[in-house]
């Protein structure tokens, strides 16, 4: 049995899909979210994250983080519960390359286990894997990472500690389309694979000595 982690966005699933589908769904929707929902925990401890006096202000930092792309604990956790109303309510589906669910589905059915590390909160990730458009992919995922449960993704002690979370002291399988996470993963003890897709950010960046494929198809466990 082989584990094998997954990036989200340039690995299994479109860049602009997520920064311009799901980005635009929640911008004009974060205002609204905080003031119907002040008094939830989770929105308070964000809130108290930015800093910020007013619903008005804090939209302001919040938009200003995704403009910048800043991976903020705040912001991922109100995006998150955006787009799990939206995907809930049938208004969001999440895209995957072509080649992902078919492979994700004869991984899992040969017995290998599935887990996730994305920058996106946990809160997101699952329901855009519930709500891919060929169907429940969300099932075949054992364990979910994110930047707050394991930490940040170039960094090796996130990955030491995913592995002992997995129970898997030799190291999993990671693949990514960022050599930054891939070289932080390796000197964690994993095996890595860069992840190129064509039209995708990191299409053209060189991936050192990692493997390097464009299709999940050419993966050998």
């Amino acid at each position: 049995m082989t584990t094998i982690v997954l990036d989200i966005e340039g690995t299994t699933s479109s860049t602009e899909s997520v920064h311009v589908g799901l980005y635009a769904y929640a911008r004009p929707r974060l205002g609204p979210h905080i003031d119907a929902h002040r008094d939830d925990p989770e929105v308070r401890a964000a809130l108290a994250g930015i800093g910020a006096g007013t619903t008005a202000e804090a939209v302001k930092v919040l938009h200003g983080w995704m403009d910048g792309d800043v991976k903020a604990t705040p912001l991922k956790t109100l995006q998150g519960r955006i787009w799990a109303e939206g995907f809930a309510a049938g208004e969001l589906t999440a895209h995957f390359f072509p080649d992902v669910p078919p492979v994700l589905r004869a991984w899992h059915a040969a017995g290998h286990r599935l887990a996730v590390f994305s920058s996106g909160a946990v809160s997101s990730q699952r329901p855009w894997f519930a709500h891919a458009a060929e169907g429940d992919l969300s099932s075949l995922v054992t364990h979910w990472f994110d930047t707050v449960n394991a930490g940040p993704k170039r960094e090796p002690a996130s990955y030491e500690r995913i592995a002992a979370t997995l129970g898997e002291p030799s190291g999993p399988l990671f693949l990514s389309d960022v050599p930054a996470e891939l070289d932080a993963a390796a000197v964690a003890g994993w095996r890595t694979t860069g992840v190129r897709r064509p039209g995708e950010p990191n299409a053209a960046v060189p991936f050192g000595a990692h493997p390097v494929v464009t299709t999940f198809e050419e993966i050998d466990l």
